[in-house]
């Protein structure tokens, strides 16, 4: 990677915290980010967990099998995806996201819309994690006027052409030059380094060559001071890895490749299979205490 103007002397080290509202999240060890859509048209489980009902059982499975938050979302935002109107999301997050954190449990609203945003973390929820890496200046005004976490990603396009034809000169140099400037904006804004999460966004208008650069490549991002979230869950990327072709079936892929991302210094994995990430860190890390 080009050496980066926006790079700071102070960037070059690990975070290890995340400020998330009330929540303090220590990264001393890789934090898992259940998923829960409550879409009918998501890329992988898109109609298992479209009901307030159903999206809340499979959530408190996901927590009781380890997860450290979980990531609710109402618009699917799949390569091809069209636009929700905020209405229908809000109508599918909203009572979700109100419903966990009346339970305690640590709650991500995955929103590109700054109304879903701001009635949700009114809701409780305690991360927004947007795709479209905060270029909406109303969702910067959220960000300033809470207190949440922040996930900012790198997204090439709108979702509905952005693998039409993804071209980079330098994929990981532009990936990180422009979360750093995200990150920068967000700062100048009034918003505490902190909060600030980064993910490259793999699969968002990136090609198979892109998305395993951007992988490679992670122990670079994770040296930029902002936690690194690694969300490389069921995507394409890993059936081009693994040959399997059925998203819901790219369990073992996936869980290999959150353990590539956490053993090169990745701080949130975001994933469909928590039990199995989990189960794998745990043996990751009791391989690495013995003599």
């Amino acid at each position: 990677m080009r050496p980066s103007p926006s790079f700071s002397a102070e960037r070059g080290t690990r975070a290890r915290r995340w400020q998330c509202a009330d929540h303090l999240l220590d990264l001393g060890r890789p934090l898992v980010m259940g998923i829960v859509n409550v879409t009918s048209d998501s890329f992988s489980d898109g109609g298992s967990h479209n009901t307030v009902q159903a999206a809340c059982a499979h959530a408190r499975l996901l927590v009781a099998q380890g997860a450290d938050l979980i990531d609710v979302g109402g618009e699917s935002t799949r390569p091809g995806s069209d636009e929700v109107p905020v209405a229908e999301e809000l109508a599918r997050a909203l009572p979700v996201v109100e419903q966990l954190a009346d339970e305690g449990v640590p709650v991500s609203i995955d929103t590109r819309h700054a109304a879903v945003a701001q009635a949700c973390v009114e809701a409780g929820a305690v991360v927004i994690n947007d795709v479209s890496g905060f270029r909406d200046r109303t969702m910067v005004d959220v960000a300033v006027g809470c207190d949440a976490g922040l996930v900012v990603m790198h997204m090439l396009g709108e979702p509905k052409d952005m693998q039409a034809d993804p071209w980079y000169e330098d994929v990981a140099s532009e990936v990180r030059d422009y979360l750093l400037a995200q990150a920068h904006m967000l700062e100048t804004a009034g918003v505490a380094s902190e909060r600030i999460c980064i993910d490259p966004g793999p699969g968002f208008g990136k090609d198979f060559g892109h998305n395993l650069e951007l992988l490679r490549q992670t122990s670079v991002f994770a040296s930029l001071g902002y936690p690194l979230m690694a969300a490389y869950s069921r995507k394409r990327f890993v059936g081009e890895l693994t040959g399997v072709e059925k998203a819901s079936e790219r369990v073992v892929g996936s869980v290999v490749v959150a353990l590539y991302a956490a053993r090169r210094g990745a701080h949130v994995l975001r994933v469909h299979d928590v039990a199995p990430t989990v189960e794998a860190l745990k043996a990751l890390e009791a391989l690495e205490r013995v003599p």
